[in-house]
């Protein structure tokens, strides 16, 4: 009996986004359907112990969006849908995912710098706070994602999840 690989979505982009927004409505819609989905966000997965030696360098960030996609490697092959909001902006992580999990789908949440700084929850473009990626640290856009959504509030974030939900196949909640 072979199981069916799951898929993952990832939800990149800069801090203020909407990464966390969407992608978290979009598990919520798809987790109403079906149990077989899960939600790992970057900010919550920063607080677990294999995580707790990363810091906010380049390096450590790197190391970090790597043991991300193989955590969602791993669910991926034992069937799992998984939902990532991650900020995890190196070409090299997310090419990595592209080539190890087969069904991948990167979905690319911007947003214009004016939007980020009125979002600016967490204080990061404000404070003068070091290692912020898109301000001290190099943001390498994806150049290849399957879809760009512009979040400047020209949209609700239930209008962008239809939105998704349908590019993906997936309207109304079904999957696969």
């Amino acid at each position: 009996m072979k199981t069916q690989k799951g898929t993952v979505y990832f939800f990149t982009g800069l801090a203020g986004a909407g990464k966390t927004t969407l992608g978290g409505l979009f598990y919520k819609r798809q987790k109403a359907q079906r149990n077989d989905i899960v939600l790992l966000d970057g900010d919550q997965l920063r607080r677990l112990s294999f995580h707790k030696k990363s810091g906010y360098t380049t390096e450590e960030r790197l190391r970090g969006s790597y043991y991300n996609f193989e955590m969602c490697h791993m669910l991926a092959e034992q069937g799992v849908d998984v939902v990532l909001c991650s900020i995890s902006m190196y070409h090299a992580a997310r090419s990595w995912a592209k080539n190890h999990i087969e069904n991948y789908k990167e979905i690319y949440v911007k947003a214009a710098w004016e939007t980020l700084c009125q979002r600016d929850q967490k204080g990061l473009y404000s404070s003068g706070v070091k290692n912020v990626v898109g301000v001290d640290i190099l943001c390498e856009e994806p150049e290849h994602p399957d879809i760009i959504v512009e979040n400047d509030g020209r949209e609700t974030p239930d209008q962008i999840v239809d939105r998704l939900e349908a590019f993906f196949g997936l309207s109304h909640g079904e999957n696969k």
